[in-house]
């Protein structure tokens, strides 16, 4: 009976890593995938998101349990500060997919990471969001995202591997380049 062994670089399986890009080369359709959330105003200005489901390798697939994802504003902008606020929850969805982006792609490379962490800000004007000066942006006008990585690289390998999450991940390239966004409003019968 063969031993069960899997290489594991940064927690990441390279096997299986390998394994998805040679699927995803052969099969592109396998690389497209659908993540969706269902959000619920509560009180004032608290919302819960859910997902459960999300569509990926031309299937329907299913977290292992329902997620949520609670938001707040804190007192001075008139919330309960239950929850981080959205762009809270926009720097950590940053903050985690530069991370993991950086994480999988050195993996790939054989590149071991100690420690990874960021410390990210955000300057956000509320001229804009109350509409008081058409123009100030409603959104933020400067994220800055500073990472601290510990691995056995030389300062040129440190400064490429900063590079790879900007480079590889959806959310840096969403957020930099923007999306079209549809809305769709219906009455609740």
């Amino acid at each position: 009976m063969k031993a069960d062994i899997t290489t594991k670089v940064n927690g990441v399986d390279t096997e299986r890593l390998v394994e998805t890009v040679r699927a995803v080369k052969a099969t592109p359709e396998l690389g497209r995938f659908t993540f969706q959330v269902t959000n619920r105003w509560m009180d004032g200005a608290e919302n819960r998101s859910e997902t459960r489901r999300f569509r990926g390798q031309g299937e329907t697939l299913s977290h292992k349990t329902t997620l949520q994802l609670m938001a707040d504003e804190p007192e001075v902008l008139l919330g309960r500060d239950t929850a981080a606020n959205p762009v809270e929850h926009l720097l950590h969805a940053l903050a985690s997919c530069v991370t993991t982006s950086i994480v999988y792609h050195a993996a790939a490379k054989g590149i071991a990471i100690e420690h990874i962490e960021s410390s990210l800000e955000a300057d956000l004007d509320l001229q804009g969001f109350l509409g008081l000066d058409p123009a100030v942006r409603n959104g933020c006008q400067q994220i800055r995202l500073k990472l601290r990585i510990n691995a056995n690289v030389s300062d040129e390998q440190l400064q490429e591997l900063s590079k790879l999450g900007p480079a590889f991940s959806p959310v840096f390239d969403s957020i930099r380049q923007g999306v079209p966004i549809s809305i769709l409003a219906e009455r609740i019968p």
